[in-house]
């Protein structure tokens, strides 16, 4: 009841303008009594994955917040991991707004967001201030003005600032919102960007004595083949995961409503089934070897359970939680 009224109020307003409220809201009343507002108690069912226990398979998925400024109010709300990003090493504000849109009609909204961020120091120190101690995995991408022939560089940055505060990291390179971004997902550019990367966390690994997996997250609009050579290259290059999927381009599905037409991102429900799907190829292609955290369009427990039987391992929620909010963790955790 109390969200219901809430996003009620919040949907009157300007997207954007309703996620930097909300947000500042959490941040300022967490750990405080007012947090009681939200808080809820979810049952515990562990997951491992990759050698880390998650202490129920929902979390919440890098995007909603990219400073890591929230971290203990989306705690409070019984998600069983935090992804915070995505962040870049240097500070940037993004795309001109207006960047963000509401598909009520579709259950979906389209961002062109941009990788707008405080850069990752800013990121750190809010890691560092928080009270949290469950799984946080942190989502890294590259500056725009970056060429991607040196995004790998900003990535490594990323990486190392971040290493020992992570408990899993993951490579944004299926953005639709930084131009050129997706690029890095195909043939050699990709196969020389996982190797660095996985030579760079190997390192890392033993200079701090701890184990940080590292996940790439792609695009929901790979074909058949594109998903094939992705999948070989993680395996080939020892990377101990992959998120699917990311926001789709695709606008079939909503070509008819208001905004449709809006350059970005398309997220919800419209993305579920192209997300599936690639979930259940790169399953398929690694024989079950290859963890995947399943995302894009769960917004109920049956749109969990289809990611989950497609092979995925966890879930992650954000328009769907948008919409339905806090309750949709502990239905969801419920059903599984």
């Amino acid at each position: 009841m109390f969200y219901d009224l809430t996003r009620k109020l919040l949907f009157t307003q300007d997207a954007e303008w309703s996620h930097d409220f909300t947000l500042n809201n959490l941040k300022r009343f967490a750990n405080t009594p007012i947090e009681n507002m939200w808080r809820q108690s979810v049952e515990a069912k562990p997951r491992e994955v990759c050698g880390i226990e998650f202490k129920n398979p929902v979390g919440l998925a890098a995007g909603l917040d990219k400073n890591a400024e929230c971290i203990d109010a989306f705690s409070a709300m019984g998600f069983g991991f935090i992804e915070v990003g995505t962040v870049t090493p240097k500070p940037q504000d993004g795309n001109p707004k207006p960047r963000m849109f509401r598909l009520p009609e579709a259950n979906a909204i389209i961002n062109r967001m941009g990788f707008n961020n405080h850069g990752v120091d800013a990121l750190v120190s809010n890691v560092k201030q928080a009270k949290y101690n469950g799984v946080l995995g942190i989502n890294i991408g590259k500056n725009k003005d970056t060429p991607n022939e040196k995004g790998k560089d900003d990535y490594i940055t990323c990486m190392r600032k971040v290493f020992t505060y992570a408990d899993y990291i993951t490579v944004n390179i299926s953005s639709p919102n930084t131009p050129g971004l997706r690029d890095l997902q195909y043939g050699e550019a990709l196969d020389e960007l996982l190797s660095s990367l996985k030579n760079e966390q190997l390192d890392l690994i033993n200079h701090h004595n701890k184990q940080v997996p590292l996940f790439v997250k792609i695009a929901p609009d790979l074909d058949d083949i594109q998903v094939e050579q992705v999948t070989s290259s993680l395996i080939e290059n020892n990377i101990d995961g992959v998120i699917a999927t990311n926001t789709t381009l695709d606008r079939s599905d909503v070509q008819h409503l208001q905004y449709a037409n809006e350059a970005g991102g398309l997220s919800g429900a419209p993305v579920k089934e192209k997300s599936t799907n690639v979930i259940q190829k790169i399953n398929q292609l690694s024989n079950g070897s290859l963890p995947i955290i399943g995302v894009g369009g769960i917004d109920s427990d049956h749109a969990a359970q289809e990611k989950i039987a497609a092979g995925a391992s966890l879930v992650q929620v954000y328009t769907g939680f948008i919409y339905k909010g806090p309750n949709l963790i502990k239905q969801i955790v419920n059903s599984l």
